[in-house]
């Protein structure tokens, strides 16, 4: 028998371009409840030694019911390779190119979030495109955390393909 497999042909799916993008589709990423794991790999990635984040008498004292999420630990649950979007792409993807966020309300450890991107406006160019998604983080309780905008340099399909 022939071995016929190539690893450029292990993909999820066929790559998506700028073109087939639509206004108003979601990306969903994976919920995920911020645990205390996550608050001591962020600390230790960020090297944010506030006492907000990771001393709990000290956010008790302060009316925190928990130690608080520091705002780039909450927009990194926006992180599109997270979720389907780059595999949706795959090598149409240039690279990310621009990003902000605004936050609303505190997220504490134990609080469950969940990301989503939308997209709200598609800018063609020459041979790509700047792609730009609303990020949004919404916890258990329905509210909304975060909310900000990602943008993203997609390639155009090629002509005649």
């Amino acid at each position: 028998m022939e071995n016929t497999f190539s690893p450029a042909d292990h993909k999820m799916m066929e790559p998506r371009y700028f073109e087939d993008l639509t206004l108003g589709e979601t990306f969903y990423i994976n919920s995920r409840t911020m645990t205390d794991a996550y608050f001591a790999a962020f600390q230790t990635a960020s090297g944010d030694n506030h006492p907000i984040h990771y001393d709990i008498e000290y956010c008790r004292a302060r009316g925190h019911p928990n130690l608080l999420a520091h705002g780039f630990q909450v927009a990194i649950q926006t992180a599109a390779g997270a979720g389907v979007l780059p595999h949706v792409l795959g090598d149409s993807l240039i690279g990310f190119i621009e990003q902000s966020s605004k936050f609303l309300k505190p997220v504490y450890a134990g609080d469950t979030v969940y990301p989503l991107l939308t997209v709200t406006d598609l800018k063609p160019q020459r041979s790509t495109g700047v792609v730009t998604l609303r990020s949004t983080v919404h916890n258990q309780k329905g509210e909304l955390v975060l909310e900000g905008e990602q943008k993203y340099l997609v390639k155009k399909r090629e002509p005649g393909s």
